[in-house]
């Protein structure tokens, strides 16, 4: 068996949040604090972290075992949709803006067989 074979498709959320700078630490704790408990809440969670880039940006990832589980936490327009939480804008200079991923093989495509 091929180890692509084992690979569970795993969606990929990425929510960026350009923060006034004034606020970033104050929204970074919120959302911290926000999503602390999801994996508990969401079976279908499969992971998820928040990446920092001060003073004004910052990204929520989560990864999600399928459209379903996505569906369940971020609602059916999750696919242009993101999730707000209350009193998040006065944080933020633009709306919130989300992406989705599915990952890409890092294995050769169309390498030579070694058995030439």
């Amino acid at each position: 068996m091929c180890v692509r074979d084992t690979l569970v498709t795993v969606i990929i959320r990425v929510s960026e949040a350009h923060v006034r700078p004034e606020r970033f630490d104050a929204f970074r704790d919120m959302i911290v604090s926000a999503v602390r408990e999801f994996p508990a809440r969401y079976p279908g969670l499969v992971d998820h972290e928040v990446l920092l880039a001060p003073p004004d940006s910052l990204l929520y990832v989560s990864r999600w075992r399928s459209e379903e589980d996505l569906a369940d936490y971020a609602g059916e327009h999750w696919r242009s949709r993101p999730v707000v939480l209350p009193g998040e804008d006065e944080y933020l200079v633009a709306p919130l803006q989300v992406r989705h991923f599915t990952l890409g093989s890092l294995g050769p495509v169309n390498a030579p067989r070694s058995d030439r």
